[in-house]
Order: C-alpha cells, then sequence, then structure tokens
C-alpha cells in the first residue's frame, strides 16, 4: 500500500528540507580556513534525495546548485553498492562537474536506520591546487596545469579517514593546513544535514517523507509548464564576443538560440566558439546548471530549484564547442563565457516576455589577486572578485554594486579582513559615476577599487567584456566596459585587463573598475527628478545629466527646468 502526504505535510517537508541546507551552509562558512569560503562564500551546498534530485539548497554560488546532483550520480555509478553509512567522498574534475579544479565537492549517504534515504553535498573554492601558478591560473592552456584533478574518490569510510588520501592532498597543495581545514569544514555541513534530516524522518517516517518529496517534485513540473505553455510560440536568437581566452588576442564568439513550442523550451549553442586555446572552456554540466540559473531568473524565480525543475528544458550543445569541454582542454576560467550566455538568454526571453525584459549586466566576475610565497612572512593568497552594475528592467533601474549572475552570494573580501590579513591596503572602494548605461530605467553602475601594495608581491587580473560590454535594451544605452590601471612606483603606468601572475614592488596600485549594466527604454524619458536623484547620489555626472538625459542641474544641484529637453 503506497503511502501519501497531505498538502500540509508536504509544505512542512518543502520548508524543512530549506531550513536544513541553510544549516549545512552555516556549518560550512563558520568552520571554514580560508577567506574566500567564511568571508567571500564561494560555496553551496545541497540536500537530495537517494536518486540525487534537488530537495534543499542554500544561499550561495548559484552556478554550482544546477550541478551538484550530477556529482552523486558520478559516486553511484562509481561505487555502485560500495557506498556506506559514514562515507564522504570528493571530486573536482572539470569534464564531469563541469567547473575548474578549485571547486571540490564532496559528497555524504545520508543513512536512516539502516536506509539509504539521501545524500548530503557540499562544494567549496580551495584556494590552492597544485597549478603552475599560486592560486589561479589565468594563462593555463591544458588541464594538466590547473592542478589536482580528481574523479569520486573516496576519502572517509564509515566514519573513518583515508590516510593515504589525506597525505596525497597535502602533498599536492601549497596551502596544505587551508586545504584540510576546508575540506574538514565541508564534512561538517554533510554531517549537520544528516542530523537534520534524521530529527523530521523520527517525526513523520521515511515513507510519509518520499511522497512528500514527490509531491514537491511535481508541483515543480507542473508550475514549469504552465509559465512556458504561457509565452507565444517563437525563436529568439542573440550572439556576443569575450575580449580573448586569455592567452591570444581573438574575441571568442558566443551564440544562442531559444525556442519555445507549447510547453517545451530549446536552447540551442549552435554558432558559439569550438573549443579556444584558453581557460575559457566550459564542461557541459556546467553550462547546462547556467543555462538552468539564467532560465530560473525568469521563470517561476520565487520558487526553489527542485528534482522537478527544468523538465520543459532541453539544451542543444555541439561537440565540438567551448562550452562542452573534452580532455585536455583548459577550464580554469569556465565561468567568463557563462556570464554572458547568460546575458544571452535574458536577452532572449526578455524578446518573448517584455513585461519581464531586462538589459544586460556587467556580466563577469572581475577578479583581482595578490599573493606570496615568501617562506619568512608565510604564503598568502587574497583573491576575490569584484561587484558591478545590472541591467535597468521593465519597471525599475538595474542595481548597482552588486556580484554578477552566476555568483550570487558571493563577495567580495571586506576592506576590514583585507587589511587585516593581508600586506595590501584598500584606499577606494566606491561607485562609479556614469558606467550604467542609459534609459528611462537606468542600468546599474560598477564600482572603483583601488588595492596598494604594502610589500611586494605578486598579481594577477582577469576581467572581461570590454568588446561586448552590457547592452540595453529597448532604447537603452551600452553600460561602460571594464578598466584597470597600474601605477608602478616609478609612475609609470600600465592597463591590462588580463594579467597572468607577476611579481610587483611595494607601493604599486592598482586601481580596478568594473563595467555596468544596460538601460531599458528612451533616456529622454526618464523623469527630471529621477536623473536629479542619479546626480545626488554619484550614479550619473551632470555633465552626462544634460548629454545622455538631456536634464539641466545648476550648481546647487536643482533642476532648470527651462534649460531640459522635453521628455518622450
Amino acid at each position: 500500500m503506497s503511502t501519501t502526504a497531505d498538502p500540509i505535510t508536504t509544505e512542512v517537508v518543502r520548508n524543512f528540507v530549506l531550513s536544513c541546507a541553510e544549516d549545512m551552509n552555516a556549518s560550512l562558512w563558520r568552520s571554514a580556513h580560508s577567506a574566500v569560503i567564511y568571508e567571500g562564500k564561494d560555496s553551496a551546498v545541497a540536500l537530495m534525495d537517494e536518486h540525487g534530485n534537488m530537495l534543499g539548497q542554500s544561499t550561495g554560488v548559484p552556478l554550482f546548485i544546477g550541478a551538484i546532483d550530477v556529482c552523486v550520480h558520478h559516486v553511484k555509478d562509481y561505487y555502485g553498492d560500495d557506498i556506506a553509512e559514514g562515507d564522504i567522498f570528493i571530486m573536482n574534475d572539470s569534464y564531469m562537474q563541469g567547473t575548474h579544479l578549485h571547486d571540490v565537492t564532496a559528497i555524504g549517504p545520508i543513512f536512516h536506520q539502516g536506509e539509504l534515504v539521501g545524500f548530503g553535498a557540499a562544494r567549496a573554492h580551495w584556494g590552492d591546487i597544485g597549478a603552475i601558478d599560486p592560486g589561479s591560473t589565468m594563462g593555463s592552456t591544458n588541464i594538466y596545469q590547473e592542478g589536482l584533478r580528481l574523479g569520486p574518490t573516496r576519502i572517509i569510510r564509515q566514519g573513518k579517514q583515508v590516510r593515504e588520501w589525506y597525505d596525497h592532498l597535502r602533498l599536492n597543495t601549497r596551502l596544505p593546513d587551508a586545504t584540510i581545514g576546508d575540506l574538514g569544514s565541508q564534512v561538517a555541513a554533510i554531517r549537520t544535514g544528516e542530523r537534520r534530516l534524521a530529527q523530521l524522518l523520527d517525526r513523520i517516517g521515511s515513507q510519509t517523507y518520499r511522497a512528500a518529496c514527490q509531491n514537491i517534485f511535481e508541483q515543480a513540473r507542473r508550475m514549469d509548464r504552465e509559465a512556458i505553455a504561457a509565452i507565444a510560440d517563437g525563436t529568439w536568437s542573440r550572439e556576443g564576443y569575450l575580449d580573448n581566452d586569455g592567452v591570444g588576442d581573438e574575441p571568442i564568439k558566443v551564440a544562442l538560440s531559444l525556442t519555445v513550442s507549447g510547453e517545451n523550451l530549446v536552447v540551442d549553442l549552435t554558432g558559439s566558439s569550438g573549443p579556444v586555446p584558453g581557460s575559457v572552456n566550459c564542461g557541459a554540466k556546467q553550462t547546462e546548471s547556467l543555462l538552468r540559473l539564467a532560465y530560473k531568473t525568469m521563470i517561476n524565480p520565487d520558487r526553489a530549484i527542485t528534482g522537478g525543475s527544468f523538465e520543459t528544458m532541453s539544451v542543444t550543445i555541439p561537440d565540438s564547442c567551448m562550452f562542452n569541454a573534452q580532455e585536455p582542454a583548459a577550464c580554469e576560467w569556465y565561468f567568463t563565457g557563462l556570464g554572458l550566455l547568460a546575458d544571452l538568454f535574458i536577452s532572449c526571453m526578455s524578446e518573448a516576455m517584455p513585461q519581464r525584459s531586462t538589459a544586460a549586466h556587467y556580466g563577469d566576475s572581475m577578479v583581482a589577486g595578490f599573493f606570496s610565497v615568501d617562506p619568512k612572512r608565510g604564503q598568502w593568497f587574497a583573491l576575490e572578485p569584484t561587484a558591478g552594475g545590472w541591467g535597468g528592467r521593465a519597471d525599475s533601474d538595474g542595481t548597482s554594486a552588486l556580484i554578477n549572475l552566476v555568483n550570487g552570494g558571493f563577495r567580495n573580501i571586506p576592506a576590514e579582513v583585507y587589511e587585516t590579513k593581508f600586506p595590501v591596503r584598500l584606499e577606494e572602494f566606491s561607485i562609479r559615476a556614469d558606467s550604467g548605461g542609459a534609459g528611462r530605467y537606468r542600468g546599474g553602475c560598477g564600482v572603483v577599487r583601488r588595492y596598494k601594495m604594502l610589500e611586494g608581491c605578486f598579481s594577477a587580473l582577469w576581467f572581461e567584456r570590454s568588446k561586448t560590454p552590457a547592452w540595453g535594451l529597448n532604447g537603452g544605452g551600452d553600460g561602460a566596459g571594464p578598466y584597470i590601471e597600474i601605477t608602478l612606483p616609478d609612475g609609470s603606468t600600465e592597463h591590462p585587463l588580463k594579467m597572468r601572475a607577476r611579481a610587483f614592488e611595494a607601493g604599486t596600485v592598482f586601481q580596478t573598475m568594473t563595467g555596468g549594466g544596460g538601460g531599458n527604454g528612451n533616456a529622454r524619458s526618464r523623469p527630471f527628478d529621477e536623473v536629479l536623484s542619479d546626480v545626488r547620489q554619484g550614479y550619473v555626472s551632470r555633465q552626462a545629466a544634460w548629454d545622455v538625459y538631456g536634464v539641466r542641474i545648476n550648481d546647487d544641484l536643482q533642476v532648470d527646468i527651462a534649460a531640459c529637453e522635453p521628455r518622450v
């Protein structure tokens, strides 16, 4: 006799598993050793059923969520019935899970009264994985230069550490203590999920729990089908270009077409560049995860992702494509193309759903890194993303100084932490005026971050989207692209957007500027008072208010109505 779950029980389970995932993430953050995890939040956790279907997810890096379930399937396929209570597995293979090798996923089975009832997973960015450069390398041309590569690997067997694997991890990183510490935090997150889920199962039993999970999945399927069916049938296409792949100067084409037919949505990446020599190639599973993320921003965004989500969407990726990386393609900066791909997808959906139109955002992680391998001081790594501007929406301005779409809850390191832990002073963190695209709804602004080296050390940069900055929609203007200025102690300057690790002397200043989001609608229809507010808040200069918006603002920061261009 089958067990059912009533609607109230289903809602209790839905909210419980989400709460459980948040507790897992809190455990991860509070016990991590590396600032990129406990401050930057470069991580994500998930709770899944025994088949690897998503049940509960946490805040964190949303790009990870759609590709964590595949890690469970790899573990199940590799180990079969040889999975026991207390086991923990890790993996980071770029072609299996899709990300770069720094993103290590830990997976643990969850048993209740001897029965397998689910899996917990925690993915986190390890600071150093043994690549040719400390931390992240900006110049790799194959996977073997990018560090230690692991398929499904059991590192804890029935609650006991597999000593040889822990020794192996220590021997293949420049930061052995932090690496083992961060791994411990991932294990702690999974153990937290085990304990919390047991509390629910003790109350309602595994059969009622499973029935509630099936209800949750079916609700997600039904809501997605209804949302896609409400969109008029059609095909929309977009393309753009990355600046380069990090080792050459040629732009890299990213193309996407989207077709809605009834309850089905088909995404086709035919036309995108083939595999490239540099490290912007991406595994197919992570590409699919990005498209799920972009889909979710437009379709039922207020509902959590579950094992029933995305069944209305199918994805076609050519075999020979930068988004279907095959060995030995380099994948260190796999997410660079994904930011552009997300904007292309959202722009296509904005044509299909004009009431939810959203212009492009600044689009990349915009990474600045500083580090030293000086044995006297000790090795240290400071690596962070930089916020930027998001696109104007159909009914509101884009957000300024927000992390890019693929990273979600990932954050830059606070100045207080930066200056306490590293010999680098953060001299400026401000809004970059006039970087947001003009429009009835203005694009959000990028930011300025200026770092001064207090000691000689190495630095590396990865900034993107100067060739295809955030574009506007419905007559809105484009956002500004990124800009870098390095001022050396002798006063000379350099302006690289991408730079492999180089040594710099104390006193060198790095000023980084991220791009803004595209505008939405005609700038000459933006009300006078909103332009005035932009000027007063530092988003728009007085000159741009006149040149772009046709609004004359006096020295006393008041609108000169008589001198303004009429609104349209």
